[in-house]
């Protein structure tokens, strides 16, 4: 009897334990909500502390994430005035033996990003990173026939692990729900956003996996057919990007299911013209022909987000058109330092934009780090406004191309007309002959006669449009400013030589302006 008692008593303490628990989770995800990504109205918001963050990072170098790197990947981050690090997690560091897990620098990185008031994107380099399974753990190496590579079309191993390993799968999802787990105990603070699972994967030297167990699976028919019979020339593409889709699906669901941050996978991009052969890029990844195939395999994914080192206004355009979707959000996660030409274009369509490489001063020269400097230093105090006013539709953009040094952007009862380069300015500019065609500009509709403005190597003015158009007009009032604790701070009212040549030119150093506008 006394036993029975004694058992029920303890049954109950449990559960009441386990109440608690549950209770205190509760009040932490009331208190620090878990970020996620929102949709309306074919638009997108990252939501972070429960309002709409627009990512302003910048991702360290590939084997940065080590206690002595450290202080210089956050010195970066500092010089930048960044609001987001984007750095990698290695497998081989997490699980140096099997089922045995290290998670003390996520700690550290935890640990450190709050004390500088960062957050954080983690990047979770396992089974893929840039094709291969070079950050797999050694004693995943060690047993080549468990853990296998893709053989490749004349029967030869290819630097590039098997989407049909389920060994491998089952290791990778393991893993990454343990990163997952721990970062839910560890992070009630929400310091980490965002979860890129695995890097840039796909196959570079072979379209698909020739595997015996590959060549079983394409071949085996389904409702419509096989996979040659229903996508002939592009099934060998099709089936690798489903394969490795499928995979990715089966490690992000293990990891959401513990923890559901927003998680994403980045891509190795092709030439965005042409349909190019397979053979020509990262075959498997979600390159943009085959997006809907990923969308289908891997819903647990929030987004698919393009890593741009392509050059030239046209592709790099072209790219940020065919990956900010009604149903996929913008996120640039690496680019070039020098592709800062185009932020403004990824703020107006996206939720974040970051540079690679950082913290290696071979990647990112002096020129190119105050650049991007400078224009965070400006936007990180309005990042919140900004990523509201994208959400809400309020960005217009403009970048400058090579043949066309004036463009126009309809905003309602008024037309924006933007004159990049060098124009007429008050004072002489000496590198005009030159200067690259980087110019650009981007405008937020406050109200109907209202603006602010921001941009480079751009003259700012206005006509009036529609039922007013051809009237005379004026601005009423030009301010320059900044903004600080969420509101427009003004440091000058501009008129005289800043407004009435043109009007107000800013050159090399990004300026934030405002115009109120009015017809006579």
């Amino acid at each position: 009897m006394k036993q029975s008692l004694l058992r029920k008593c303890a049954v109950c303490a449990l559960a009441l334990t386990a109440l608690m628990a549950g209770s205190v989770l509760q009040a932490q995800e009331k208190e620090n909500p878990i970020p996620r990504l929102v949709t309306k109205d074919g638009r997108h918001a990252l939501l972070v502390d429960g309002e709409p963050y627009l990512i302003l990072g910048g991702q360290s170098d590939n084997s940065s994430t080590w206690p002595a790197m450290l202080p210089g990947v956050w010195q970066v981050i500092e010089e930048m005035n960044a609001n987001t690090l984007e750095i990698p997690v290695y497998w081989e560091q997490i699980e140096p033996e099997e089922g045995t897990y290290d998670f003390s620098m996520v700690d550290l990185l935890l640990e450190q990003a709050r004390e500088r008031d960062v957050r954080l994107v983690l990047l979770w380099f396992a089974t893929w990173k840039n094709g291969s399974n070079h950050y797999m753990p050694a004693w995943m190496k060690r047993q080549p026939k468990k853990y296998p590579n893709v053989v490749g079309k004349d029967g030869k191993p290819v630097d590039s692990p098997s989407p049909h390993a389920l060994a491998t799968r089952e290791a990778d999802s393991k893993a990454f729900a343990a990163l997952m787990r721990h970062l839910k105990k560890a992070d009630p603070q929400r310091t980490v956003i965002m979860v890129q699972v695995e890097n840039e994967p796909g196959t570079w030297g072979s379209v698909r996996d020739y595997s015996e167990e590959a060549e079983r699976l394409f071949r085996q028919p389904h409702s419509k057919g096989t996979w040659s019979e229903v996508f002939g020339e592009r099934a060998d593409e099709y089936f690798h990007a489903w394969s490795v889709a499928s995979y990715i699906e089966y490690v992000a669901a293990a990891g959401r299911a513990v923890y559901p941050l927003p998680m994403y996978v980045n891509v190795a991009l092709r030439w965005p013209f042409g349909n190019p052969p397979a053979t020509n890029y990262e075959s498997g990844g979600p390159t943009d022909n085959v997006i809907p195939i990923w969308k289908a395999a891997a819903p647990s994914l929030c987004l698919l987000a393009p890593d741009i080192y392509l050059q030239g206004d046209e592709p790099v355009l072209k790219v940020l058109e065919l990956y900010a979707r009604p149903d996929n959000a913008l996120l640039v996660p690496e680019t070039s330092s020098n592709r800062v030409k185009y932020l403004y274009e990824i703020i107006g369509k996206g939720i974040g934009y970051s540079p690679f490489g950082i913290d290696n001063p071979a990647k990112v020269a002096v020129r190119q780090h105050d650049a991007i400097a400078a224009e965070y230093k400006l936007l990180a105090p309005m990042a919140r406004q900004l990523a509201r006013w994208g959400f809400e539709g309020r960005i217009f953009t403009a970048v400058e191309l090579e043949k066309e040094s004036e463009r126009c952007i309809d905003l309602g009862r008024w037309e924006a007309v933007l004159q990049f380069g060098i124009g007429k300015p008050v004072v002489p500019q000496p590198d005009a002959d030159s200067r690259p065609a980087d110019g650009k500009a981007l405008l937020v509709k406050l109200g109907d006669n209202e603006f602010l403005a921001v941009g480079t190597h751009c003259r700012f003015t206005f006509r009036p449009a529609g039922k007013d158009a051809g009237k005379p007009w004026q601005y009423l009032r030009v301010e320059e400013g900044y903004y600080e604790d969420g509101e427009f701070r003004m440091i000058r009212v501009l008129n005289g030589d800043q407004t009435d040549w043109g009007g107000p030119y800013v050159g090399d150093k990004p300026v934030l302006l405002r115009f109120t506008l009015i017809t006579r």
